[in-house]
């Protein structure tokens, strides 16, 4: 065969008939073996005391701050008495709450030097007294179908999210839930509360941006009850306390839920942003007034130096705190702890 007959190299090895070179047993080479690489160790997720005294910082921080400038090497006497007062009213605990706690101080202490763990340590016992009574569990009833939750709040306070974080909660212990979207108002509220139901694996009743409110939640209560729903969520405008029409259509919302089960919404539950401070409290009062809160959700708790709101919330109205927020994620939601939340405020460990 002459040269140019020959197959080339590759033809020889895989079009010619002819096997491929074998190298020498000497070069030959062990196959390789994947390496094999150990899992990586599961990160422990911090603890929720952890996370509430971490979110809480700026809170704890304040007030600790102030309490550390005042007893530095002073006895306790009037005048620091005095100054104690003003750094827990200004961290919105409230005057009441401020002078229980320089009342205690002044019978254990005064004329004494004083520590600033000695002042902790009162507040967090004085705060937990206060809250102790309003740290109330929230009781989903089994003699009730569907129980009927209107979230109200102003805009921004997180009603929207706290339906989609507790929606997975009831979800998760085995109960068939349903969401309204009553905030008819934006079209950004349907479907962030789309989204959280998608998440959940709930339903959802929800029409276009305008919408009657009061239609929809008499709509939702109705497909509510014929579908065998154990908790049903209506979302609601974020309307501002003020403003007597928008709180009026809260008022018809009621009115049409209960055409149907004269005994509902069984729960209206009241989302407060920690960071508005003392405009929480005119926020409890109006809603109150208008749709009968039941109950309260803190939310924001780690973005804002004034949790101490919810001292003075708790000793003004005493209406139960079900559950308090620090963050934006699912777990960050917790049910409401007196205790905890006392030590987490005054910045002592657990």
């Amino acid at each position: 065969m002459s040269d140019d007959k020959k197959p080339s190299l590759i033809g020889r090895w895989f079009g010619g008939g002819r096997e491929a070179p074998v190298a020498p047993e000497e070069e030959r080479q062990p196959p390789t073996e994947a390496p094999v690489v150990a899992p990586e160790p599961a990160v422990a997720r911090p603890s929720w005391y952890h996370r509430l005294t971490s979110g809480m910082s700026r809170s704890s921080q304040a007030i600790g701050g102030g309490i550390v400038s005042i007893f530095t090497k002073r006895k306790l006497d009037a005048g620091t008495l005095e100054e104690l007062e003003d750094v827990l009213i200004q961290a919105d605990l409230g005057i009441a709450v401020a002078s229980a706690i320089a009342d205690r101080l002044s019978a254990e202490r005064y004329g004494k030097d004083v520590t600033d763990d000695d002042v902790r340590t009162i507040l967090a016992a004085e705060v937990e007294k206060v809250l102790a009574p309003v740290a109330v569990p929230f009781a989903l009833k089994v003699d009730t179908a569907p129980q009927v939750i209107l979230v109200v709040g102003v805009n921004g306070s997180g009603k929207t999210t706290t339906i989609g974080k507790l929606a997975s909660k009831f979800t998760a212990e085995g109960r068939k839930v349903m969401l309204a979207a009553g905030d008819t108002f934006r079209a950004a509220a349907i479907d962030q509360l789309k989204v959280w139901a998608e998440r959940a694996h709930v339903p959802i009743v929800a029409r276009e941006v305008g919408a009657d409110s009061a239609g929809l939640a008499f709509e939702a209560l109705t497909q509510a009850k014929a579908e065998g729903i154990d908790v049903l969520m209506i979302d609601t405008a974020g309307r501002l306390q003020n403003k007597a029409e928008l709180m009026a259509e809260l008022e018809k919302v009621v009115r049409v839920l209960r055409k149907i089960d004269p005994t509902a919404p069984h729960d209206v539950l009241l989302v407060l942003d920690a960071t508005t401070g003392q405009n929480a409290i005119s926020q409890v009062e109006a809603f109150g007034r208008t749709a009968g809160v039941t109950g309260l959700v803190m939310t924001k708790l780690d973005g804002t130096a004034r949790g101490g709101i919810l001292v003075a919330i708790a000793e003004k109205f005493g209406l139960p705190v079900h559950f308090i927020g620090v963050g934006e994620g699912i777990d960050d939601l917790e049910p409401f702890a007196a205790r905890d939340f006392a030590r987490a405020i005054a910045g002592l460990g657990d």
